[in-house]
């Protein structure tokens, strides 16, 4: 199939529909509404998820928690497992999942534990309001925001529902998540040396 700029309106769009596209650019689909990732990364972003990551890895190695990184399919259903009906398929910075049954050779199917997003020029609008929102409605339990340039992280933890919000949280401060008992994320360490 060729792809043609889809009709933002357009809210038709399935999983299903995502894998025949055979198109140079990564793609999301939220809600049925297909939205182009940007370019690639810029290297403050890359230090950030890959910093990240190996502390993730680490603290998880021997764990039955798994963390993975982009590009990984997640996909978001309201309980189908078909993908005819799967209308959200995004591509979170990191991920961490701990129900294995989630897991297949596609990536996940449901919602992760914890969901990682690192803001790039440009997507700051689909982070905040877009993926906020199906992440609080699949069940996304934490979804931590990232602002490389103001070296700054909102945690959302889902209580009865809803996201509720931590405090602005920057250098001197430090994330630890109910999710993983243990896990202590230095943002001192974390935004050291960015841009050198």
């Amino acid at each position: 199939m060729e792809f043609r700029e889809p009709d933002m309106s357009y809210t038709g769009y399935s999983y299903a529909d995502y894998l025949t596209w055979n198109i140079p650019e990564m793609v999301e689909v939220i809600k049925g509404k297909v939205f182009k990732m940007s370019a690639a990364p810029r290297r403050i972003h890359q230090k950030i998820s890959g910093r990240l990551h190996l502390k993730l890895g680490n603290f998880l190695h021997g764990k039955k928690c798994e963390v993975y990184n982009a590009p990984f399919d997640v996909r978001l259903s309201n309980n189908y497992n078909n993908n005819e009906h799967i209308y959200t398929v995004v591509k979170p910075d990191l991920c961490v999942i701990c129900d294995p049954s989630k897991l297949d050779a596609a990536g996940c199917l449901g919602a992760p534990d914890l969901i990682v997003e690192i803001l790039s020029p440009g997507n700051s609008r689909k982070e905040l309001q877009n993926k906020y929102e199906v992440y609080e409605e699949s069940g996304v339990l934490e979804y931590w925001v990232i602002s490389p340039e103001a070296e700054t992280v909102l945690v959302y933890t889902l209580r009865n529902g809803k996201y509720k919000a931590s405090k602005l949280l920057t250098r001197g401060d430090e994330i630890s998540t109910c999710i993983l008992p243990g896990l202590i994320i230095d943002l001192e360490e974390l935004f050291e040396g960015l841009n050198n």
